[in-house]
């Protein structure tokens, strides 16, 4: 069976690593792309790198071009997509590539957004481990309504949810600093995304718990288990186009080794083609990552402070966005989880 799909914001970055995924997947045909200031012109003018889409032109980003289809991706703004969602059939699977459903506490949503909070939807990190023993891809099957996730938080909550589910961290004492590439940022002009601000340097930003993605990550280690959640996140500009290298710590549970650690991580992620945990000693580089829905995982054990050290690696745009959401699409509709997205990354 082909499913007809459509992309709104198909002109930016996450729309268009969106496409570049469904050219290659086979049970997906895309017969409309949106977008705002660029409607009008040929997405192959706008996205040069999507030559198999040919001639394809932009439409107006509304509700009445994107009815019809089987699935709807929505690659926008956030605060953009609700508005639009609210108006297409129950039938039609939408997948939200903003942050407009990822939220369930409509406190979280004041406190890091503005706008109205709207309901939460099935949430789209497939793997993520929950406290029962099962993963979040038992939520997506057969839904009609997903939220991509923040590219950072699954960075963070992939490389931490395992200890918590286990109980061999403390859930109150989470750090993380990323490296991060500035196509998570969106394509919009800003001045300190330019290459003659970003080369030769890396900057902090968010700091001091003000980054969206935190609630994001708290909401996900609950569901994991934690009763209580407190985490630190430092997001830094780095002087590539795209990947996230996570480094997060947490205290142990006294008396757990590294290798009931590395034993629980291996276990959380044994069955998952896109999540894997590295052998004892080897760490992820953001370069095995490009280009490729997978999340690699490396860990060590900080004996003198008592804290797990967790490394996670990925693109930001396929596993941390395009990819998380064709692939809750894939579970949502019976398809293989893995159709279409690829574990192999380009080097060099």
């Amino acid at each position: 069976m082909t499913f007809s799909v459509a992309v709104a914001g198909a002109s930016g970055y996450a729309g268009g690593e969106v496409l570049r995924l469904l050219a290659a997947h086979p049970e997906f045909e895309v017969r409309t792309v949106t977008a705002h200031s660029n409607a009008g012109q040929r997405l192959i003018d706008v996205q040069p790198h999507l030559r198999s889409f040919g001639d394809i032109v932009l439409q107006d980003t509304t509700a009445e071009n994107l009815a019809g289809h089987d699935v709807v991706f929505l690659a926008l703004p956030h605060g953009a997509s609700a508005p639009l969602a609210v108006h297409l059939s129950q039938d039609t699977l939408v997948v939200d590539c903003g942050a407009d459903h990822r939220l369930d506490d409509p406190q979280d949503w004041d406190a890091f957004y503005s706008g109205d909070h709207t309901p939460s939807w099935a949430y789209g990190i497939p793997e993520l481990p929950l406290a029962n023993d099962g993963t979040q891809r038992d939520n997506l099957r057969g839904v009609k309504r997903i939220a991509a996730p923040g590219c950072n938080a699954s960075a963070v909550s992939l490389a931490i949810a395992p200890g918590i589910r286990a109980d061999l961290i403390e859930s109150t004492d989470i750090i993380s600093v990323l490296s991060v590439g500035p196509s998570g940022a969106g394509k919009s002009l800003k001045v300190d995304l330019l290459a003659s601000e970003l080369m030769g340097s890396a900057s902090a930003y968010a700091v001091g718990g003000i980054h969206r993605h935190t609630p994001e990550i708290a909401q996900n280690l609950r569901k994991a288990g934690a009763h209580e959640v407190s985490v630190s996140m430092t997001p830094v500009l780095v002087p590539m186009a795209r990947g996230i290298l996570a480094t997060s710590s947490a205290r142990i549970k006294e008396g757990v080794t590294l290798e009931q650690l590395h034993a629980a991580w291996s276990a959380a992620y044994e069955n998952e083609p896109f999540v894997q945990v590295l052998p004892l000693g080897q760490f992820p580089r953001t370069a095995d990552t490009l280009g490729a829905n997978t999340c690699l995982i490396g860990l060590a054990l900080d004996v003198p402070v008592g804290r797990v050290v967790v490394v996670s690696a990925l693109d930001n745009l396929v596993k941390g966005t395009a990819g998380a959401a064709i692939q809750s699409a894939n579970i949502a509709l019976g398809i293989p989880e893995a159709t279409g997205l690829p574990v192999n990354g380009v080097a060099p």
